[in-house]
């Protein structure tokens, strides 16, 4: 079958829109799925700084929803003709991570959702000339109008909900909420300060603020500040002299939780420092540089750790983000700026400058 995708063929071009063919029908366990709508996550637009890492050209895009038009033979997988999905991540199913209810930290993760996937006889997704393009970005490849994915990767919704916006549960939101839900297992009355006021610090605001915890929101942007106040954070900008202090005053001596999403050694320092005896920081972000700790900063019992994907089962996590957002809990709506395919590169334009939160991309067009 032949549609249009969104190909990346360098790590320093921009986007183009093209007709791609598919020469594979849904394998055992595989799924068909047209897609509604794509979230453009920062980690689709780092692969522009990981050259010679993630294979190109290729088809980018990790955040993807829609409907399943086939599903493969073999084992019944839960997923039917018809039904709306949400895509998450790929997983190998059965390493003791995967069987641990933790498919995030699988052991075929890099190779499986970012380094080419799975070994294949022939191409499954070629470009106009014939040339092979790497079609398994996180198990999707989804900035296209269908992809072909594994059955494990979905997660069905509500099919009344608007499933062009679902995409972003499936990583970002899904990381920054999972964070305050899974890994922290926040609740009322707890203290979090979260380092970064984007679509993953947000999500976690919002989570917090499910769960009845008390949050700090540190960002240089007054607009993302702006934003995380209206989802329930007291704002602190991240320029604030005497950010630790005030981060401790308004958490009553200090954080429980901490949550960065920023990868900035001075604010990873800071919030440890902002950490009452035996808090926990979390990161999200990838670190390209060392990260120097201050003295003292790991004191009385503080720890760090880096979480991936929220420690989220995303079947457990998404249908529960869906039933907050339902009740009015988790207006992950709000910081969603849809954009034709088309104008995939002024989706990344806007993403890059701080423009948008969270741009998500409707293959079948949008008013805007």
């Amino acid at each position: 079958m032949r549609f249009r995708a969104a190909v990346l063929r360098s790590y320093d071009a921009p986007f183009t829109v093209e007709e791609v063919a598919l020469r594979t029908e849904p394998a055992p366990g595989e799924i068909l799925v047209a897609i509604a709508g794509c979230g453009m996550c920062r980690t689709d637009l780092a692969v522009r700084r990981s050259a010679g890492r993630s294979p190109l050209p290729a088809v980018l895009g990790h955040e993807g929803s829609g409907t399943v038009l086939a599903t493969g033979d073999g084992p019944d997988t839960g997923i039917g003709v018809g039904d709306h999905v949400v895509l998450s991540f790929d997983s190998c199913g059965h390493c003791r991570n995967c069987h641990g209810a933790a498919p995030a930290y699988c052991d075929s993760f890099a190779s499986l959702n970012l380094f080419g996937g799975r070994e294949e006889d022939e191409p499954r997704l070629t470009g106009a000339a014939g040339e092979a393009l790497a079609p398994r970005w996180f198990g999707q490849s989804s900035f296209a109008e269908y992809a072909l994915v594994p059955a494990r990767n979905a997660v069905r919704v509500d099919p009344t909900l608007p499933v062009e916006l679902l995409g972003p549960l499936g990583c970002g939101f899904l990381t920054g909420a999972g964070a305050v839900l899974n890994t922290f297992a926040a609740g009322p009355g707890d203290t979090l300060v979260v380092l970064g006021a984007g679509a993953v610090g947000l999500a976690a605001v919002m989570a917090a603020e499910a769960a009845g915890a008390v949050t700090v929101a540190v960002d240089r942007h007054p607009q993302r500040l702006a934003l995380a106040e209206r989802f329930g954070a007291i704002p602190v900008p991240s320029g604030t002299t005497g950010l630790v202090e005030r981060v401790r005053r308004l958490t009553d001596g200090g954080a429980q939780y901490a949550l960065d999403t920023t990868a900035s050694a001075p604010l990873i320092n800071a919030a440890l420092r902002a950490l009452r005896p035996r808090g926990s920081l979390a990161l999200v972000a990838r670190l390209h540089t060392a990260l120097p700790l201050e003295p003292g900063t790991l004191d009385r019992g503080r720890s760090i750790r880096h979480v991936c994907e929220g420690d989220a089962v995303p079947a457990v996590l998404i249908p529960r983000l869906t039933r907050l957002w339902q009740a009015g809990r988790f207006p992950f709506d709000q910081l969603v700026r849809t954009y034709p395919l088309a104008d995939i590169n002024e989706a990344e334009r806007d993403c890059d400058a701080g423009r948008v939160v969270k741009p998500v991309l409707l293959p079948a067009g949008s008013d805007r």
